[in-house]
């Protein structure tokens, strides 16, 4: 599966050995193609150097190396499946349904919340511990 991090994920994954960064972890080990554009790598590089240390910025670039990072940015176009999303996080939904990804996960609840389990163009809304259900559920 195609899944698309938003740059939050980016950011929880390089800032703490917690349960964001081990669902990356099982999601490349479990041979899911990682995506990202270079809208949310920018943000997710801008947050951590304002909001962590030198070890977490080495993280999120070893991150970015070991995922596909689309050089491109992808602006929202007045497509309807992302109107209902503030402007600046319309670029993300537009980036995935490019980029033909299956998934879109993001911790960002209160603009993507309301589309939790839905799909726009074959893309579908999780927060990371649904997605964490869907890919890996209790035995």
């Amino acid at each position: 599966m195609r899944i698309f991090l938003d740059a939050n994920v980016l950011f929880s994954a390089a800032r703490s050995a917690g349960a964001i960064r081990q669902l990356v972890y099982a999601l490349h080990a479990a041979s899911h193609t990682l995506v990202a554009d270079e809208y949310v790598a920018t943000e997710a590089r801008r947050n951590i150097a304002g909001k962590a240390g030198a070890e977490a910025q080495a993280y999120l670039l070893a991150l970015l190396d070991q995922i596909e990072v689309s050089a491109m940015h992808y602006p929202a176009r007045d497509r309807a499946a992302v109107l209902w999303l503030p402007e600046k996080d319309r670029p993300v939904l537009t980036a995935a349904m490019a980029l033909k990804c299956q998934a879109l996960v993001t911790g960002d609840r209160a603009h993507f919340g309301a589309g939790y389990g839905q799909s726009f163009e074959g893309v579908t809304l999780y927060s990371p511990a649904q997605l964490a259900l869907a890919l890996f559920p209790l035995a």
